[in-house]
């Protein structure tokens, strides 16, 4: 890919200002935001005060620190002077998971270490770094076009409570959604394939998750006396796993699949372009086999397709010795993650019935749900995905592949409230360390990351005109 002007002048203002770039997130790094924590409660708040700040210095003219009723988000507007131009909301979080020498650390969690190319801290990848190479993006834009504000409406949107579970996040959106409201969402939390393989990730998976109880006698009752003639809760509960899939492993819930986006045959070709190595994968799953649904590859089966998982099963004695009982009560806890086209809360109301289907007569049960996350799929036809992935392929000189992940985020309530297709555009690779010791950013994939942001702003008011336009 060959360079133009304006990408000289991005890349010379990214060197010029990369130093104090990396000294401005050190200082964000050194503040210990851990949301999960109620004792970093004050930090957490220091992180927002400080985001806001810094984005005001970099040349937001809008900047506001958002309470919520646990942790403070960060707001953050620059109007474009083209009153056609797209509005772009970029997603990120500024909370941290805990971290600490104990944990295997080399050296102090936030008191942030260059090494080797790579800066060492909690949150230098996850999800500060991340956030923050959007400050020096835009204003390398800027330095390239010669315009004082971004070629699109630019906003921010940086929660505090991401690693707690995001408990607040959607009632924030709704609450703020005049505020929020956008053409399109970027998700700057998110990653590539790895250091050399530069990718954009096109979907996340959504979940719903339960918890089951099941009661049978009033108190734990003998086996001799009454086995055989009750029906036994720790029974009933092996029941229900071992039929939660057939000889395919594929769910057994009825209309689970329905509506399911299936992989088209060019999305199943693209996932098998990647240089994938299993034997490398079950290594870092800790596993020795690969098992899944009939029919799809192991990728295809991580990103692309439902499941069901159990993820605790338990009832009666678990101590040391025999206790020969009929147990009084047993307990699973199963999730679903889902793909497009799934509704969590149907796959509810589908899982409730089929569990009350199952339950034979004498078997109490109760079933409680957690706060589902919807999936999020971007098309790859999308006008505003092919500007992203454009731009990361000017700053990183290849050709780009696509992901999806496996996981399940926040930013599906940005879809779902706002109406805005999702996004992401993410720098970090496997060895980042997410959430263990030792988290790392590498420097060189952080400075790509800034580049990409410059150019994404003018690819996208160039390329694509919303319908809102």
């Amino acid at each position: 890919m060959s360079d133009t002007p304006a990408d000289s002048v991005v890349r010379t203002y990214i060197d010029t200002h990369r130093a104090a770039f990396l000294d401005d997130l050190a200082d964000w790094l050194r503040i210990p935001s851990v949301s999960a924590q109620p004792e970093h409660a004050d930090d957490v708040r220091r992180s927002a005060d400080w985001l806001a700040a810094k984005l005001g210095e970099t040349g937001f003219p809008v900047t506001e620190v958002w309470q919520t009723a646990g942790a403070p988000a960060v707001f953050a507007e620059w109007p474009s002077e083209d009153p056609a131009a797209p509005t772009v909301l970029v997603y990120g979080h500024h909370d941290v998971q805990p971290a600490a020498l104990a944990d295997g650390w080399h050296t102090d969690p936030f008191e942030p270490v260059i090494k080797d190319g790579r800066m060492y801290g909690r949150g230098a990848a996850d999800d500060k770094g991340q956030v923050f190479f959007h400050t020096l993006g835009v204003r390398a834009h800027l330095a390239a076009t010669g315009a004082s504000a971004p070629a699109v409406n630019l906003k921010l949107i940086v929660e505090g409570e991401e690693e707690s579970g995001s408990p607040h996040f959607r009632a924030l959106v709704e609450r703020e959604a005049a505020r929020l409201a956008a053409d399109v969402v970027i998700v700057s939390d998110t990653g590539m394939w790895s250091e050399t393989t530069p990718t954009v990730c096109t979907g996340m998976r959504g979940v719903a998750d339960c918890e089951i109880d099941l009661f049978g006698p009033d108190q734990d009752i003998h086996s001799g006396a009454f086995g055989g003639a009750v029906p036994n809760p720790a029974t009933v509960a092996a029941r229900l796993v071992a039929a939660l899939h057939d000889e395919d492993e594929r769910v057994t819930v009825p209309g689970f699949y329905d509506n399911i986006a299936e992989l088209t045959d060019a999305e199943r070709e693209l996932i098998a372009e990647l240089p994938f190595d299993e034997a490398e994968w079950l290594r870092t799953a800790k596993s020795y086999a690969a098992s899944g649904e009939a029919g799809y590859s192991t990728l295809e089966r991580v990103w692309a397709r439902p499941t069901a998982e159990v993820n605790g099963i338990g009832g009666g004695y678990q101590g040391p010795g025999g206790k020969t009982i009929v147990p009084a009560s047993a307990h699973l806890k199963l999730s679903f993650r889902l793909v497009s086209g799934q509704d969590p809360y149907a796959i509810q109301t589908a899982v409730t019935a089929w569990v009350a289907e199952r339950v034979p007569d004498g078997i109490r049960h109760s079933i409680t749900f957690g706060a589902p996350t919807r999936p999020c799929l971007t098309p790859l036809d999308h006008p505003a995905l092919q500007s992203v992935v454009r731009a990361m392929g000017r700053a990183f000189g290849q050709k780009v592949r696509f992901t999806r992940e496996g996981g399940s985020g926040p930013a599906a309530d940005l879809q779902d409230v706002l109406h805005a297709p999702v996004l992401f555009l993410g720098i970090s690779v496997p060895s980042d360390g997410w959430h263990s010791p030792n988290e790392k950013v590498e420097l060189d994939l952080l400075t790509k990351g800034v580049e990409t942001a410059a150019y994404l702003w003018g690819d996208l008011a160039a390329h694509w005109k919303p319908a809102s336009a």
